[in-house]
């Protein structure tokens, strides 16, 4: 007896349930030969983006930048498996500094080993956190966080990451707690006269050059500053001769497993760090991730998203690694390369691994300016400017709330900003069905249906009757709203009111709270001679009136499933009832 196609053995998974959690092997067995080429060409390009931004991410979090490598090696490698999307690309970013420092650098307290152990252990939580929210399912949940609050969030982590590396442009550093204070040291050193001028000039220099050759077509700017700050100082001893700080070679080899042990007194500030960038890296991953999906006319899911990123950062946190993310810069460079899948990222991964093996001395010279340059031009591009314009002419609430969530990042820190910026959106998210749109409604001449009389003052209204819509569901925290705004619909009709109907599509859902209120406001309603009705309400939420019991007291006949047959049964009855005194 044969076993039918894609079936497994009794107790075994089907080999199609498997390997849906393996995008990268799914590609691999249906791989074009005519794509290897253009895989490794690109890979190779973008090799020579990934050895300085990951350097500089890593120096910019507080810890050593060839941990930064291997932060960039073993994610593309896991990212490769697991991820859905063919061209993207992880590893350090610049978005992701500010809450790796903020958690590193108050508890590291200048001991290397410990920031790494620090670092990859928050990779190890987010990558716990997105792996099961990835089997959850709970892909959706970055879509609660509106652009405007999107737009504040990453203005202040730009703010916050360009302020961080300013110190080490003029070549000293300070030692502050929070954004407000880091300026306040920053200037105070400026004006004692501690800027070191050979490394202001070449810090300034990069810079220059990173935003002048990003207006050139195809040339790779950090890659040609990089090495250019590293010609100039190897060529003229800047190191010795006038103290420039360089990076110095890097530890030959590749990155061994290590278990990236903290003490119980560093586990909460790790834990709210790694679900924080948890948080950033898949917002970042997956708008990113369908960006390019649309472009290459492919689709993504984001649970298997979630479960390749956490995937990347949970390899990397048991390989000496820090958090990452997706990155809309180096990602760009390799889908401009020709990349056709993941292996792009593979071989960019083993070209960092040869340069480590064969070559650890090839960046000594690197000056740390020019590092600090790298994350500064990058800080620069995650600034949002011009849609804030936008909001401010279109919306302008809008436009303040995410000026309060960039204060919130910019004066609190990015770890409690975060968390102000999730406060702001679940208000924002509430405020609509908090304090919805409610409207009285009437028939306007030449228009079908009913409509807000507010909007249509020559509307005409039947005698007796009040048609009210709520937009909105019902929930506890706008019931007595409901309430308060039906009675007053009541007393402001200018006649005497026997039904009054309630347009319910929009009622997505009811709780035991608004439940209640509408029995409360039911029997007050009958006590003055007015019947409650309403009409076109959905079946899952006459299921949950059933359920919590209100249903039945209101009866079947009470449920009408249009506005025509609620105003047609009312006219129907209309002549027996009594006008109310």
């Amino acid at each position: 007896m044969t076993t039918p196609a894609g079936a497994g053995s009794i107790g075994t998974p089907a080999p199609n349930a498997f390997m849906r959690w393996l995008p990268g092997l799914r590609t691999l067995r249906s791989y074009d030969p005519a794509w290897l080429r253009h895989d490794i060409v690109a890979g190779l390009v973008l090799t020579t983006m990934l050895v300085p931004a990951g350097i500089a991410y890593a120096e910019a979090s507080g810890i050593g930048g060839i941990y930064g490598l291997y932060a960039t090696i073993i994610p593309l490698l896991a990212y490769a498996l697991f991820g859905p999307s063919r061209i993207l690309v992880l590893g350090p970013d610049s978005a992701l500094a500010a809450i790796i420092i903020a958690v590193v650098a108050p508890l590291a307290a200048g001991d290397p080993q410990r920031a790494v152990a620090l670092a990859s252990a928050m990779a190890v939580v987010s990558g716990l956190v997105c792996i099961v929210a990835g089997l959850a399912k709970l892909g959706f949940i970055t879509e609660l966080l509106s652009k405007p609050i999107r737009y504040g969030y990453m203005n202040g982590i730009a703010f916050t990451v360009l302020l961080s590396q300013l110190p080490k442009l003029f070549g000293f550093s300070v030692d502050a707690d929070g954004p407000l204070r880091h300026i306040q040291a920053f200037v105070l050193a400026v004006m004692d006269g501690r800027t070191a001028p050979a490394t202001l000039a070449v810090g300034v220099g990069t810079l220059v050059l990173i935003l002048l050759a990003k207006r050139i077509p195809r040339v790779p700017s950090v890659l040609v500053a990089v090495v250019g700050a590293t010609l100039v100082s190897a060529f003229f001893d800047l190191h010795e001769r006038v103290g420039l700080p360089v990076l110095g070679p890097l530890p030959q080899g590749l990155p061994a497993p290590a278990l990236p042990l903290i003490g119980w007194a560093d586990l909460q500030p790790v834990l709210m760090g790694g679900v924080a960038v948890a948080l950033v890296s898949f917002a970042d991953t997956s708008v990113l991730s369908r960006v390019f999906a649309a472009r290459t006319r492919t689709q993504v899911d984001p649970n298997q998203e979630m479960v390749g990123l956490g995937a990347a950062n949970l390899a990397t946190g048991f390989f000496q690694g820090m958090p990452i993310s997706s990155s809309s810069s180096r990602t760009p460079v390799a889908e401009a390369a020709g990349a056709r899948t993941q292996l792009t990222g593979v071989v960019g991964a083993i070209a960092i691994a040869v340069l480590l093996i064969a070559a650890p001395n090839l960046l000594k010279n690197l000056p740390s300016a020019a590092l600090a340059a790298v994350v500064i031009a990058a800080a620069i591009g995650l600034f949002e400017f011009k849609d804030l314009g936008r909001l401010y002419r279109i919306q302008r609430w809008e436009f303040w709330l995410s000026v309060a969530c960039f204060a919130g990042v910019a004066v609190f820190g990015a770890i409690p900003g975060i968390a102000i910026a999730v406060l702001i959106a679940v208000i924002e998210f509430l405020w609509d069905g908090w304090r919805p749109h409610y409207a009285v409604m009437g028939r306007v001449q030449g228009v079908g249906g009913f409509h807000d009389i507010t909007r249509y003052p020559d509307a005409q209204r039947i005698d007796g009757l009040v048609l009210f819509r709520w937009d909105a569901p019902l929930f506890f925290a706008n019931a007595e709203l409901f309430r308060e705004k039906v009675l007053a619909a009541v007393s402001e009709s200018p006649t005497p009111v026997r039904w009054i109907v309630v347009a319910a599509e929009p009622v997505t859902s009811v709780d035991v709270t608004s439940s209640d209120m509408l029995a409360e406001l039911d029997e007050e309603l009958q006590a003055r001679g007015i019947e409650l009705c309403f009409a076109e309400m959905k079946d899952p939420v006459k299921d949950k009136l059933k359920r919590f019991g209100v249903f039945d007291r209101f009866g079947a006949s009470t449920f009408h499933p249009t506005l025509e047959e609620a105003v047609s049964a009312y006219l129907l009855q209309a002549p027996a009832k009594a006008p109310v005194p």
